[in-house]
C-alpha cells in the first residue's frame, strides 16, 4: 500500500472512530483533521474502497453531524466542516454515471452544506456548493426528460426541480448579500420572483427574505439597497395576501418610508410620504401615524397641514398616551402653536379620562421648558386643586410633578433667587399637604429651610427644620440644618450636640453599609461646611469639633490633613494662653489624639497621583513641628511632654533623613528617655519601675543609632548627647542590677573625652538607691579627681567637693574598708588636699574644717583601737588643717591643743605595752 492509500485508510479510521463517540474532548481535533485532509483525497486514492462503502461513510458522517448539532455537542461551524466532508465523500462515491437517487442526494447535501456555510459567515465556500447543486439539478432535469412520464407526472417533476432551483437561487442571494454583492443578489432574487407564478407557495418565503435583506442593509446605512429590497418585499407580498397579511405589508412600507428619509429626506420626501400613506391604507396603527407625523415635520409642512393631520388622529380614537406623544413630537420640532393647540384639544377630548393628569403635566412641562412660567403656574394650580378635591393623580404622576417643581426651584436657587425657589417648593408642599406619606417631605422642608436661611428669615427656617426633624430625625442633612440654626442663635452647646448627633448618624451608616463610599465624600463634606459656618459665626469651639470629625471620617488624605491643620491653627494660640488646669490637660489630650490620627493616616498607602511621597513628607514635617512645640509647652506635665516628643519622633520618620531631622529625632528620643527615667525614679512599685526603665532603655538605644549617623554629618563636639546617653544607660543598668553593667563600664573607662563632672555623676548614681556599687563610685571619683588635678588651673571649689565625696566614700565612719580602699591611701588623699590648701587661699573654709574634723576623728578612732602611732599621725594631720582655718581657728585651737596633750600623755604611758601596731 502506497502513502496515498495509507493516508485515506487513516482518514477512514478517524471517521469510524468519530461517529461512535457521543461526546469527547478529542472531537474538535478530529473534525479539524478531517476537514484538512478531505482536500487531499480523491477517488483514485481510495480505489480499493467500493462506491457503496464510500457512500455509507458519507451518509453516516452526515447523519452524525446533524444529530450532534441538534444535541449542541458540536458548534455550527463544526457542523459545516463535517457536512463539507460528507458531501465531498458522497460526490466521490457516485461514480461517473450517477443514479437519479444519488443525484437527488447530492442536490440535498450540496444545498444544505452551502446554507450552513452561509450561516457561519463563509459565503465564498458556500458558493462552490451552490454551483454544484445547480449542476446536479441540471443533470437531474436531463435525466427526467429522458424518462417516460405522463404529462401530469412530467409537470410535477418539473415543479419539484424548479422548487429546488428556487431554493438554490435564494441561498445564492443570501451569499451575495453577505459578500456585499448587490448586483448578484438582486439578479438571483429577480429570477426567483419570476418563478413565483409557477411556485405561489414560495411568496411568503421570498417576501420575508427581501424584508430581512432590507433590514440588514438599512442597519449598514446602505439606504438605496434597503429601499430596493423593501420595495421588492412589498411587491412580492401583494402577490398573495392570504400568506402575507396587511399588518406585515404596513410594517414593510413603514420601514421603506424611513429608509427614504434616511437616504435623502429632500429628494425622496414624496416617496416617503407615498410609502407611509400606503402603509396606513394597508393597516392603520399608531406606529404608522407617528411616522407619518415625523415625515410631515421633516418636510416642513405648514401648520394648517399639521393641524389637519392631528385632528385626523383624534377622529381615529387613538389613545391618550399616543396623542401626547404626537404633541411632544410637535414641541420637539418647535411647532409650538400646533403643539399647544393640540394639547388643549387633548385635554378637552379626554377630560373624563382618569389619566387626564398626564396631559396636564405634559402641558406644564412644555410651558416650563419654554419659560412660560405664569401659564405653567396656572396649570399647576389647576392640577393641585383637582388633586385636593378628588381628581387625584397617580403616584407616578405626582412624583413627576414633584421632580419638575424641584428642578425649577433648584434652578432659581442656583442663581440666588431664593424667593422664586420658595414659590416652586410651596407648590410641592401643597401636594404633600393632601398626601403626606412620601419620605421626601423632610428633604423638601430642608430645601425650604436653606432658602429661608439665605433670606435671613430665621424663624421660618426653624419651622421648616423642625418639620424636617419630625419626619426624618435620623437624616444627617436634617441634623446639619439643626446645627446651622443653633449656630445662628449663638447656642454653642446645642450646636455641639447637633454636630455630635450628625457624627453618630454617619458612623452608624458606615457600620450598616460597607458600600457607602459613593456617598461618603458628600457626607463628610458636611463637617467641612459645618466648620466653615461655625467660624463665620465666631463659634470656634464648635468649628474645632467639626474639623475633628472631618478628619476622623475623611478618606481623602488632602482633605484629612487640611482639616487637622485648621484644627491645630485654631487650638494652638488658645492653649498657649491657658494656665495649668484640668481643662488644659483635656485639650492637650485631645490634640495628642489628633496627632496620633495624623500618624496613622501617614502610615496608610495612598494613590501616588493624589498624594505623592513629597506630599507625605511635607505633611509629616508640619505635624512633627507641632508635636515638638506642644511637648515644649507641656513642661509642667512630663508624661504628656514625653508623649508629644515620641510622636514628633515617629512623625519625623516620614521625612527625609537630613541633618535637621536627625538632630530633631535625637532630641526627641533623649527627652523621652529622660522623662521615663525620672518617672522610673519615682515609681511606687518595682514592676512599674522596671517597665519605665526598660522603655527608657529602648529609647536610648534608638537614640544611639541616630547619634552615630549624625556624628558623620558634622562637628558635634559640644553636644552633650553622648554623655547624657551614657549616664542614662548607666543609671538604668545600675538600678536594674543589670549583669552587663561591668562590661558596659569597660568601654566607658576607656573614653578619652569624658569630663570630671561625668565621673562624679557616675559615682553619685552608683550609690543612689536601689543601686549600690561603692567600688564603681570610688573608681569614678578617683578619675574625676585626677582630671581636676590635670587642669592647668584647678577649680578649687569643684576639687574640694570631689575630694570630700572621695574621702567620705573611702572612710565613711572614720575607718576605711580595707578591701575598698586602704587607710594609707585615704591618708594620701588628705595630704593631697592639704598640699592644695597650702598653695591656694580659695579652698572653702568649711571643707578645710571638715577635713580637720575627719582626720582628728580618725586619729581618736585609731587610739581607741590601740594604734597609737597612727593615732598620733592622724591627729597631727588635723593640726595642719587647723593652721589653714581662718575665723574658725580660734574656736577649735585651744580645745584641740588640750585634747592633743592628754592624748600624747596617754600614748606615752601605753607605748611600753603596745610597742607594735598591726
Amino acid at each position: 500500500m502506497d502513502d496515498v492509500d495509507f493516508r485515506f485508510m487513516d482518514f477512514k479510521d478517524i471517521v469510524e472512530n468519530l461517529i461512535v463517540k457521543d461526546n469527547s474532548p478529542s472531537i474538535p481535533d478530529a473534525i479539524d483533521r478531517l476537514f484538512t485532509d478531505i482536500a487531499n483525497i480523491n477517488r483514485e486514492s481510495m480505489a480499493e474502497i467500493q462506491d457503496a462503502q464510500v457512500e455509507e461513510m458519507a451518509v453516516n458522517l452526515w447523519n452524525w453531524a446533524v444529530t450532534k448539532r441538534v444535541a449542541q455537542i458540536i458548534s455550527e461551524e463544526q457542523k459545516a466542516k463535517l457536512c463539507h466532508v460528507a458531501c465531498k465523500l458522497a460526490c466521490m462515491g457516485e461514480g461517473s454515471i450517477s443514479s437519479e437517487k444519488a443525484i437527488r442526494r447530492q442536490i440535498l447535501m450540496t444545498m444544505k452544506t452551502g446554507k450552513v456555510w452561509v450561516n457561519v459567515g463563509n459565503a465564498m465556500m458556500a458558493d462552490k456548493f451552490f454551483q454544484a447543486a445547480m449542476a446536479s439539478l441540471e443533470q437531474l432535469y436531463v435525466k427526467l426528460m429522458q424518462r417516460s412520464f405522463t404529462e401530469t407526472q412530467l409537470t410535477m417533476q418539473k415543479i419539484a426541480v424548479e422548487r429546488d432551483v428556487f431554493k438554490v437561487l435564494s441561498y445564492q442571494a443570501e451569499s451575495a448579500v453577505a459578500q456585499g454583492d448587490f448586483q448578484r443578489a438582486s439578479m438571483f432574487v429577480l429570477r426567483c420572483k419570476d418563478m413565483l407564478m409557477r411556485l405561489p407557495g414560495m411568496v411568503k418565503y421570498l417576501h420575508s427574505l427581501c424584508y430581512n435583506f432590507g433590514v440588514e442593509t438599512n442597519k449598514q446605512n446602505k439606504y438605496e439597497e434597503s429601499c430596493f429590497w423593501l420595495s421588492q418585499s412589498y411587491d412580492i407580498g401583494k402577490m398573495d395576501k392570504n400568506s402575507v397579511g396587511p399588518e406585515m405589508l404596513a410594517k414593510v412600507l413603514q420601514l421603506l418610508a424611513t429608509a427614504y428619509l434616511d437616504w435623502d429626506d429632500r429628494e425622496y420626501y414624496d416617496k416617503a410620504v407615498n410609502a407611509i400613506n400606503l402603509a396606513n391604507k394597508e393597516y392603520l396603527n399608531p406606529a404608522g401615524l407617528f411616522l407619518m407625523m415625523k415625515i410631515l415635520l421633516k418636510g416642513e409642512t405648514a401648520d394648517e397641514g399639521l393641524l389637519e393631520a392631528v385632528l385626523v388622529i383624534l377622529r381615529l380614537d387613538m389613545s391618550l398616551d399616543f396623542c401626547l406623544s404626537i404633541a411632544k413630537l410637535l414641541m420637539d420640532h418647535e411647532r409650538e402653536s400646533v403643539g399647544f393647540y393640540f394639547l388643549k384639544i387633548i385635554c378637552g377630548h379626554f377630560k373624563s379620562s382618569e389619566n387626564i393628569g398626564r396631559a396636564l403635566l405634559l402641558h406644564i412641562d412644555m410651558l416650563l421648558k419654554r419659560d412660560e412660567e405664569l401659564l405653567a403656574k396656572e396649570k399647576i394650580e389647576e392640577i393641585i386643586i383637582g388633586h385636593q378635591i378628588g381628581r387625584r393623580l397617580t403616584t407616578e404622576l405626582v412624583g413627576w410633578l414633584h421632580n419638575a417643581l424641584w428642578k425649577k426651584a433648584a434652578g432659581s436657587f442656583e442663581v440666588q433667587n431664593y424667593t422664586d425657589a420658595l414659590d416652586w417648593y410651596n407648590y410641592s408642599l401643597r401636594l404633600y399637604a393632601s398626601d403626606q406619606t412620601d419620605l421626601d417631605l423632610a428633604k423638601l422642608q430642608r430645601n425650604m429651610a436653606s432658602c429661608y436661611l439665605n433670606l435671613k428669615q430665621l424663624d421660618k427656617a426653624k419651622e421648616a427644620v423642625a418639620e424636617a426633624e419630625r419626619h426624618d430625625p435620623a437624616n444627617i442633612f436634617t441634623q446639619f440644618y439643626v446645627f446651622k440654626i443653633e449656630i445662628l442663635e449663638g447656642n454653642s452647646d446645642r450646636a455641639l450636640q447637633a454636630i455630635t448627633i450628625l457624627e453618630n448618624l454617619l458612623r452608624d451608616k458606615e457600620t450598616e453599609d460597607n458600600d457607602l463610599r459613593t456617598d461618603r465624600s458628600s457626607h463628610t463634606m458636611l463637617f467641612s461646611l459645618a466648620a466653615q459656618f461655625a467660624l463665620e459665626n465666631e463659634q470656634q469651639i464648635v468649628a474645632e469639633k467639626a474639623l475633628e470629625y472631618l478628619a476622623q471620617h475623611s478618606e481623602d488624605p488632602q482633605q484629612f490633613f487640611i482639616a487637622l491643620k485648621c484644627l491645630f491653627r485654631l487650638a494652638l494660640p488658645k492653649i498657649s494662653q491657658m494656665l495649668e488646669s484640668e481643662n488644659k490637660k483635656k485639650e492637650m489630650d485631645r490634640l495628642l489624639a489628633c496627632l496620633n490620627t495624623a500618624l496613622l493616616k501617614l502610615a496608610q498607602p495612598f494613590d501616588g497621583e493624589t498624594f505623592t511621597s513629597d506630599s507625605r513628607a511635607n505633611e509629616a514635617h508640619w505635624f512633627r513641628k507641632i508635636a515638638w512645640n506642644l511637648a515644649v509647652q507641656s513642661d509642667k506635665n512630663p508624661v504628656t511632654m514625653r508623649e508629644f516628643f515620641v510622636l514628633s519622633y515617629k512623625l519625623s520618620q516620614f521625612c527625609p533623613s537630613d541633618q535637621v531631622i536627625l538632630i530633631a529625632q535625637k532630641t526627641c528620643l533623649l527627652m523621652a528617655a529622660a522623662v521615663d527615667l525620672e518617672q522610673g525614679r519615682k515609681a511606687s512599685t518595682n514592676f512599674e519601675q522596671t517597665q519605665l526603665l526598660n522603655r527608657a532603655l529602648k529609647q536610648i538605644h534608638k537614640c544611639k543609632d541616630i547619634w552615630n549617623i549624625l556624628k558623620e554629618t558634622g562637628d558635634f563636639s559640644n553636644d552633650p548627647c553622648e554623655t547624657l546617653l551614657l549616664l542614662y544607660e548607666f543609671e538604668i543598668k545600675a538600678k536594674m542590677n543589670d549583669p552587663s553593667l561591668d562590661s558596659f563600664l569597660e568601654s566607658v573607662w576607656e573614653l578619652p573625652h569624658l569630663e570630671s563632672k561625668t565621673f562624679e555623676t557616675i559615682a553619685s548614681l552608683a550609690m543612689e538607691t536601689p543601686a549600690h556599687y561603692p567600688s564603681i563610685a570610688l573608681k569614678a571619683l578617683k578619675r574625676a579627681l585626677l582630671l581636676h588635678k590635670k587642669k592647668d588651673s584647678i577649680d578649687v571649689l569643684k576639687y574640694s567637693k570631689c575630694m570630700h565625696n572621695l574621702i567620705n566614700l573611702s572612710a565613711p565612719d572614720g575607718v576605711s574598708d580595707a578591701e575598698l580602699c586602704p587607710l594609707e591611701e585615704v591618708f594620701g588623699y588628705f595630704e593631697d588636699a592639704l598640699s592644695l590648701i597650702s598653695h591656694t587661699a580659695s579652698y572653702p573654709e568649711m571643707e578645710i574644717l571638715w577635713l580637720m574634723i575627719k582626720s582628728w576623728n580618725t586619729g581618736i578612732f585609731m587610739y581607741g583601737r590601740g594604734k597609737y602611732v597612727s593615732a598620733e599621725k592622724w591627729c597631727g594631720l588635723a593640726f595642719h588643717f587647723l593652721d589653714h582655718l581662718g575665723s574658725l581657728k580660734r574656736s577649735y585651737e585651744t580645745q584641740m591643743n588640750v585634747l592633743y596633750s592628754e592624748l600624747m600623755e596617754a600614748v606615752d604611758k601605753n607605748k611600753g605595752s603596745h610597742f607594735n601596731e598591726e
